[in-house]
């Protein structure tokens, strides 16, 4: 069989993907969302800068998260960019069939999550477990279904889990319940939609340093990481450009760690 030589520089040139949790400059979700644009892609995003705003780490300026990925687009390419509260109930769907009203939708890749507002089970309550199921488990569900509703025959749906089979997240006892319900529903839903050639594939990230990580904290973990680094947002997000790209297309229904041989116990 002959073999196409070289890549295309541009595997996402005329696609349009939505892009949630977008929203800090130093996130996986402006990181994916920059890479996609410099793949060719045009890209609606969302964010919620209230959340962002209770965390630690604070807000960061919106108009410079939305230049950072801008400055990546192509020209025939698009930036849209939509203000979200997933706890809102229809919001999901809602965001994907405006976004798809805007140019039809090549995928969603959903990389929003709550997170704080956690504790142990001593400190559990179901307005906790109801906050954070609503926002990271409903809401990419939701937003599958709805895409599945209008896609067309070439399709991407991306979810996003964390670490919670790999080992224990003393304290995330609903972050870690709601992320894995979504690990747990990707091969379902990906034999479900596989007759309409779309793909559906979650991706762990592991530790990535978003603008939180102190250097006492890397101190006290750098022993676990083989390579001698922190997870950096790029690293997560080369995967999940790939996965959008039709070189993925044989992939589907993985849960995949890209954690960097991070390990959970010295």
């Amino acid at each position: 069989m002959p073999v196409k030589e070289g890549r295309d520089p541009c595997p996402l040139k005329g696609k349009h993907f939505l892009v949630t949790g977008v929203s800090r400059k130093q996130g996986i979700g402006a990181h994916t969302a920059a890479l996609a644009a410099s793949y060719g892609a045009s890209l609606t995003i969302q964010h919620f800068q209230p959340h962002d705003a209770e965390q630690a780490w604070g807000a960061d300026d919106l108009s410079s998260v939305k230049e950072s990925i801008r400055e990546h687009l192509h020209e025939d390419a698009f930036l849209h960019d939509q203000s979200v509260d997933f706890m809102k109930p229809g919001a999901a769907e809602r965001l994907v069939i405006e976004a798809a009203a805007v140019q039809p939708l090549s995928g969603v890749v959903c990389i929003h999550a709550m997170s704080g507002s956690d504790g142990e089970l001593a400190d559990m309550s179901e307005d906790k477990l109801q906050r954070h199921y609503m926002v990271n488990t409903a809401a990419s569900i939701m937003m599958a279904k709805a895409y599945a509703a209008v896609a067309l025959e070439y399709g991407r749906i991306l979810f996003m889990t964390s670490g919670q089979s790999q080992g224990p997240m003393p304290g995330e006892v609903a972050y870690a319940a709601s992320k894995a319900a979504i690990a747990g529903v990707t091969l379902t839903l990906s034999d479900e939609l596989a007759p309409r050639g779309i793909t559906v594939n979650t991706v762990n990230p592991g530790p990535v340093d978003t603008g939180y990580l102190s250097d006492a904290a890397w101190q006290e973990v750098r022993s676990r990481f083989p390579f001698g680094r922190f997870g950096k947002p790029e690293d997560p997000a080369r995967l999940l450009a790939w996965l959008m790209t039709e070189e993925s297309r044989w992939i589907t229904g993985q849960v995949i760690h890209s954690e960097g041989g991070f390990a959970r116990w010295n």
